[in-house]
């Protein structure tokens, strides 16, 4: 009976080494591993043999399949590494092709407005905050002193979602909110989206600010004076730029002034507005302001962007056109 093993398994290595490609190999291994191989046929006899018998034949056939497998997936790996080093051969590389270039990515230059400012006040010790979008009229309104006859509470210039939610106006609601939760000396500057009903090819829907302020013993108008000088300076990266303070209004400072820088063709134009935060507000966050004092500005990042790089519409800034984006 071994002897018929034997003879069984030299056939079908010999079968097995004269394959020429993987198709002729799965077809020796059905001949001899398949339903209807003589393999198989033992098989299903074994339990018309013997006990003596059944364990001789047994272990026959499990030798015999085993090396017979061994050998097939050893063969196979030799076919298909062959297949791929043909393969490899066969394929050529035309060197003269022009390599295929990444393009990299580009910071958007809001972001990169963003990230310069942050820079810098950074460096001052101001730390970074954020605040909601969505913001109670508490916060964006009535803690900030602005009156309940004020214009930017009506309908045609705030997107509200009923009387006491809205998307908030400007980002000096963020100073409430850390006004509220912690305690002085604080200095903190906080940037993100606003929304007022306004398109055109100066104003757009939604657009960035950057909030910024100081509450402290002893702040005054030259303390606020000397750090927004360097600011705009540093900015525009100009020395001999032409800064000057204007006087103006807004409900949560007094004293209140805008800031004006000297174009090239010796117009002023206004870059930003701040100015002493209003006692009221000190008030309203439980701050005593018989001996804290401190000062607020606040700017418009696509306004100082758009200085920077000599824009003249921000609706480009969200246009998503990347000739526009890439030469920044």
């Amino acid at each position: 009976m071994k002897s018929i093993f034997e003879k069984l398994l030299k056939e079908a290595k010999y079968s097995i080494r004269n394959s020429k490609d993987l198709k002729s190999l799965e077809k020796i291994r059905i001949k001899y591993l398949g339903k209807n191989s003589y393999l198989s046929n033992k098989i299903n006899i074994l339990s018309k043999t013997s006990k003596e018998e059944k364990s001789i034949l047994g272990y026959n056939i499990n030798i015999t399949k085993n090396k017979i497998i061994n050998i097939i997936l050893k063969y196979k790996k030799k076919i298909e590494k062959k297949i791929l080093y043909n393969k490899f051969i066969s394929e050529k590389i035309d060197i003269s092709l022009p390599g295929r270039k990444l393009k990299n990515g580009k910071i958007h230059p809001i972001n990169s407005t963003i990230s310069r400012i942050e820079f810098f006040f950074q460096n001052l010790g101001f730390d970074i905050k954020i605040g909601p979008e969505i913001e109670n009229v508490l916060y964006n309104f009535d803690y900030l002193n602005i009156p309940r006859y004020h214009p930017s509470r009506k309908l045609s210039d705030t997107f509200w979602f009923n009387k006491k939610t809205l998307l908030r106006t400007q980002t000096s609601n963020v100073q409430i909110h850390v006004l509220k939760n912690n305690k002085p000396p604080i200095k903190c500057i906080s940037s993100g989206k606003v929304y007022r009903k306004d398109n055109d090819n100066t104003h757009t829907p939604m657009f960035h600010q950057m909030e910024g302020f100081i509450v402290d013993k002893k702040i005054n108008f030259s303390n606020l004076k000397y750090t927004l000088y360097n600011f705009i300076m540093y900015f525009f990266n100009d020395k001999k730029l032409k800064i000057r303070f204007r006087p103006s209004y807004f409900p949560f400072t007094e004293p209140s002034a805008e800031i004006d820088i000297k174009q090239k063709n010796n117009n002023w134009l206004e870059i930003l507005g701040c100015g002493m935060i209003h006692p009221n507000i000190l008030k309203l966050c439980k701050i005593n302001s018989d001996i804290y004092s401190g000062f607020a500005f606040g700017l418009g990042i696509e306004r100082i962007t758009m200085l920077y790089y000599n824009i003249n519409d921000i609706r480009l800034f969200f246009e998503n056109d990347l000739n526009f984006l890439t030469q920044f």
